[in-house]
């Protein structure tokens, strides 16, 4: 009876392991179609894809493992595939690129948004023209911002960022490429990260803190 019990708990474990094995290979994102609208164009060479919408156009570098497939019917549907998922990098790359491809497509056709909120008393921000122009890589306007310092914080905005603020403590970003446009929240929101007793800072969208009551002795 013992020897039955062990015997059958070692090919309910070896079950278990080769089905883990079977499906070691699937990317869930990956293998995940993308949709894309028909005023999208591809241009698609072994080392790089070409996205060109309404909003501007984009390249991507892809690994020359990396498969594309678009199909013909409507709506239109973009298939990512690898030539060995069993291949480590391969299967790491499969989901990534899928989604950088992804986002590329919206960006192309959307775009991205994000608002910034200024919380904390006298805190405020104003758009304003920069007086060194582009000199230092900016597109020729600065965000004035008073963040409780004794002095104002300037932050040149880039020529890939489209900024505007529609009220006094309110910053409203958007960009056609994603990784960009959190690249430059995150640099606005370091000048005053928020504080975790006061909750005082610079939010992004719904960011939340929790905030923390201080000990009394």
């Amino acid at each position: 009876m013992i020897l039955r019990t062990r015997l059958a708990s070692s090919v309910a474990r070896w079950t278990f392991n080769t089905g883990s094995r079977a499906n070691v290979h699937l990317s869930h994102i990956g293998s995940k179609p993308i949709p894309v609208p028909s005023t999208v164009k591809f241009d698609v060479s072994s080392t790089s894809v070409g996205i060109e919408g309404p909003l501007g156009k984009t390249t991507l570098p892809i690994f020359p493992f990396v498969k594309l497939e678009l199909g013909n019917e409507e709506p239109k549907l973009l298939q990512v595939s690898v030539e060995d998922p069993e291949i480590k990098e391969q299967r790491r790359m499969w989901g990534t690129t899928r989604t950088l491809i992804s986002n590329a497509v919206t960006g192309m056709t959307e775009g991205f948004a994000v608002r910034l909120y200024l919380e904390g008393v006298g805190y405020r921000v104003a758009m304003e023209e920069d007086p060194r122009g582009t000199a230092d890589g900016g597109n020729g306007r600065r965000l004035n911002m008073k963040l409780g310092y004794s002095h104002s914080v300037f932050v040149p905005i880039p020529p890939h960022i489209n900024a505007e603020v529609p009220a006094p403590t309110k910053i409203q970003l958007f960009c056609t490429d994603k990784h960009q446009l959190g690249l430059f929240a995150a640099k606005v929101q370091s000048f005053r990260k928020p504080e975790p007793y006061k909750g005082k800072g610079i939010f992004i969208g719904n960011e939340t803190r929790p905030i923390k009551s201080v000990k009394k002795k």
